[in-house]
């Protein structure tokens, strides 16, 4: 399992989430790590965060097979998680990052 990289996108996503309580306390995010696609035999996690005001999901995926890269979608919580991820090096992801996209897609 790829503990090092989903223990830093967690620790970024909780500083990340506190900060945006602190400041816009009508974005209530609710993080999420799932480990339900390593149970089904992919090696990946996947962190959630939602927020249920607006029914809206960013889902980031850390998958073995790509190290030193996340994927990411923005989504409804209603919607399926397609196939259509975008990807990034996993050193452009910051709390700041974070926080940018939780207030400028879930505000």
């Amino acid at each position: 399992m790829a503990e090092e990289p989903l223990k830093s996108l967690s620790d970024m996503a909780s500083e990340a989430h506190a900060r945006i309580q602190a400041t816009h306390q009508h974005i209530n995010p609710v993080v999420e790590v799932r480990q339900g696609m390593r149970k089904s035999g992919i090696p990946a996690d996947v962190m959630t965060i939602d927020c249920l005001r607006t029914r809206r999901r960013i889902t980031l995926i850390l998958h073995d097979g790509q190290p030193g890269v996340f994927l990411y979608q923005f989504v409804t919580i209603d919607d399926e998680v397609g196939n259509d991820f975008q990807q990034k090096p996993m050193s452009e992801m910051s709390t700041q990052l974070l926080f940018d996209w939780m207030e400028d897609y879930f505000g």
